[in-house]
């Protein structure tokens, strides 16, 4: 620490390239923790999802309805507690652009199932009893200026009614809140009842998008997921059924291999940036071959030498990336309706560590060629060169 000085002086020895080698930093490292968030979300974020739930889908397609007729086989199969069933509705509030997750459920088992969410005062007995009432998350209410016993149009894109309309009205009685990380995705949904919708559409009455299967016993979920596929193969609607993980991780793939996409663009930034931080760093110690020379005159070693080489390149990635990181922090979370699947985008402990590591290693890089040559330099020839 005692040489601190002398290697900040050295950075500061060219005001104007340090602050831009900065900025470069900077850029890259903002840009690497707003991909890596990405990857976590779509990579590991649904290991967030309730360990307890099985999702039961068609085995054909996501979109391929399954029969109510199920429900009653799938309670009968051991280990299962207790199921809710839903189907995505599709509908735009006013624009496409308003898009967000509508979704019709069965209202108690669905609710019981997800303990997650947090409802405001009377919204689950208003939800149970009125069957237009539907329940908006606190974030969608706030965005819209939402208030409860506002109706709400929703124009059907995959439902229409059966009335010959597209528009379908549902009334607010509620909102959600999430009690944990996991669960606020709810805070930009929108809940209503199934037997509204199933009662009002043009087609596919009595039958569901998905079931979700509470379990008794974590350790049993594969043995109960089987069982429950077991019972529908070689039927016209077989099921797959998959930890509630899993189907996350399937809903993500749908976008492509993200973690792959983000880690190419990473390597690119930063092969980028390893080429104009070496620069950098290399033209410094040109910059300084009669300084070092008068350093070793004055009894700095050769080792003291490539270590104060190094202290100033790593310290300066370290400055770069850690302020890159803090400014991604604070500004993913401007990002709220980001995936209404998926959790919110944040700067994860996992991103802190491996962009930790990216810096020193990113620092060992620029900085070690240019130090082996400031260590190996002689001080006769240095101050002749002068």
């Amino acid at each position: 620490m005692k040489f601190l000085g002398l290697v900040w002086a050295s950075l500061l020895r060219r005001k104007t390239r340090t602050f831009l080698t900065l900025l470069s930093i900077i850029t890259a490292f903002l840009l690497f923790g707003f991909l890596d968030a990405v990857r976590v979300v779509f990579t590991q974020g649904s290991a967030q999802a309730g360990v307890d739930r099985l999702i039961t889908t068609s085995r054909v397609s996501f979109i391929q309805p399954l029969p109510l007729a199920y429900r009653e086989r799938i309670l009968a199969v051991p280990g299962v507690a207790t199921l809710a069933y839903a189907n995505w509705f599709g509908g735009i509030y006013q624009d496409r652009r308003n898009f967000f997750a509508n979704i019709a459920v069965s209202p108690a088992e669905y609710l019981a199932i997800h303990p997650e969410i947090a409802l405001s005062d009377g919204a689950y007995e208003a939800f149970l009893s009125r069957r237009t009432g539907a329940l908006v998350g606190a974030e969608l209410a706030r965005k819209h200026g939402w208030a409860i016993g506002d109706r709400i149009p929703l124009q059907a894109t995959l439902w229409p009614h059966k009335s010959g309309s597209t528009t379908w009205t549902f009334e607010i009685v509620g909102f959600m809140q999430a009690r944990d990380e996991r669960a606020r995705k709810f805070e930009n949904q929108m809940l209503f009842r199934y037997d509204y919708f199933d009662e009002g559409r043009m087609s596919g009455q009595g039958t569901a998008g998905w079931y979700i299967v509470k379990i008794r016993d974590v350790a049993e979920s594969t043995r109960v997921a089987l069982a429950i596929d077991a019972l529908f193969r070689n039927s016209a609607a077989e099921t797959r059924s998959q930890s509630e993980k899993e189907f996350n991780l399937a809903f993500a793939r749908q976008f492509g291999d993200v973690g792959l996409i983000a880690r190419a663009i990473m390597a690119a930034v930063f092969f980028t940036l390893l080429l104009v931080t070496g620069h950098t760093m290399a033209q410094g110690v040109r910059e300084r071959t009669a300084e070092l020379a008068v350093l070793k005159t004055l009894g700095f070693g050769n080792g003291l030498i490539l270590r104060l080489v190094l202290a100033e390149s790593i310290l300066m990635v370290l400055i770069g990336g850690l302020a890159g990181l803090a400014l991604a922090s604070m500004t993913l979370p401007l990002f709220k309706t980001f995936g209404a699947q998926l959790p919110p985008l944040r700067v994860a402990a996992e991103s802190w560590v491996a962009g930790l590591a990216v810096m020193l290693c990113l620092g060992l890089a620029v900085g070690l060629p240019p130090a082996v040559r400031a260590m190996r330099l002689g001080i006769t020839e240095a101050l002749a060169e002068r």
